[in-house]
């Protein structure tokens, strides 16, 4: 089995001449935000200004921005804590996300969900609890197939740590029982918490094996690579489309930070940080547009410096903004 294209012998060059430059300009821009506002985020719970936890998507970003650019936001999303990346490709602000992550009342959350707890028009939530969104992705996808929408999927990210939950083979069982249009995206970046994941799981090849135990269609691809994505979600999103019944998707991919920014993740060791780093998926996209004279380095660092700019107004909106009154806290907490 091919774990990382669906067409090896394409070259990465021929690849992003048939998907185009301006969806990989775009690609580019919204990694290039999403990396910006993870900074900037880190670095407010760093001085304080953010409570909580903080899970940064940073390393990530290749997975979400090639699928939401393939698919849309049409669908029901739900995904893990890393929820940053996400919402930000769905629609939400950095302003009202960067709020919330300050607690403020004009947050995304009215600051009452913090950074695990995103939420957008088509964004079901950040959720906390390992594994517990996928029999709600599962509900989801029943919806639609009740309701006859045919053009609308359940989409789910999970982390590999999900895998060894009651949840995640309750809802793959009932999934492929019932033929539910729902995308399972195993997220895999080799770790659950500090935990390797070849000491929390008896087995690799997730999704091959977990795929072939519930007679679901399945497949691993390269996860560090925003043309290796995109590719690999354009073939998959027509089969979902026509056979209307549960995929299970793992994509490789590394996670820059500790499993939340107060991980200094010491179980790995800077040869492998180092490694990590360079197989930077935006630096990849970023040097194959250069490469192809379809960007200059100037070009890239206006990008940043934008994407970089933005993030630090969100920050000021953020620190400017009113706190909840405490006697607001019950509203909106249970409808009548």
């Amino acid at each position: 089995m091919d774990f990382f294209s669906p067409n090896p012998d394409v070259s990465p060059k021929e690849r992003l001449k048939k998907i185009g430059v301006k969806v990989a300009l775009k690609a580019l821009e919204k990694m290039v935000i999403i990396r910006n506002f993870e900074i900037r985020g880190e670095s407010a719970y760093q001085h304080g200004l953010v409570g909580g936890f903080y899970h940064a998507y940073s390393g990530q970003e290749a997975i979400q921005t090639a699928l939401i650019q393939v698919m849309g936001k049409e669908h029901w999303y739900l995904t893990t804590y890393r929820c940053h990346a996400l919402a930000l490709l769905l629609g939400a602000t950095p302003n009202e996300l960067m709020a919330e992550l300050y607690g403020k009342k004009n947050g995304n959350a009215k600051g009452r969900g913090g950074s695990m707890h995103f939420y957008t028009k088509r964004l079901l939530g950040g959720f906390a609890i390992v594994g517990g969104h996928l029999p709600i992705a599962c509900g989801a996808a029943f919806t639609l197939k009740y309701q006859e929408k045919k053009e609308e999927l359940a989409i789910c990210f999970l982390g590999e740590g999900a895998v060894a939950q009651g949840a995640f083979h309750e809802s793959l069982n009932l999934a492929s029982l019932w033929e539910l249009p729902v995308l399972f995206i195993i997220e895999n970046n080799g770790w659950g918490m500090g935990t390797a994941v070849r000491r929390a799981l008896c087995t690799d090849e997730i999704a091959k094996k977990q795929g072939y135990s519930y007679n679901m269609a399945n497949y691993t691809r390269n996860g560090r690579d925003w043309i290796e994505c995109y590719s690999a979600f354009e073939s998959i999103y027509k089969e979902a489309l026509t056979t209307r019944k549960p995929i299970l998707i793992e994509c490789l991919c590394d996670r820059f930070r500790g499993h939340s920014i107060s991980d200094p993740a010491f179980y790995r060791t800077k040869e492998e940080l180092k490694g990590i780093l360079a197989i930077d998926p935006i630096l990849k996209l970023k040097n194959l547009l250069i490469e192809e004279k379809n960007l200059t380095e100037e070009e890239f660092k206006e990008l940043d410096k934008k994407a970089r700019e933005q993030m630090i107004e969100a920050m000021q909106f953020a620190e400017r903004s009113e706190f909840p009154s405490p006697s607001e806290l019950e509203e909106e907490v249970y409808a009548p």
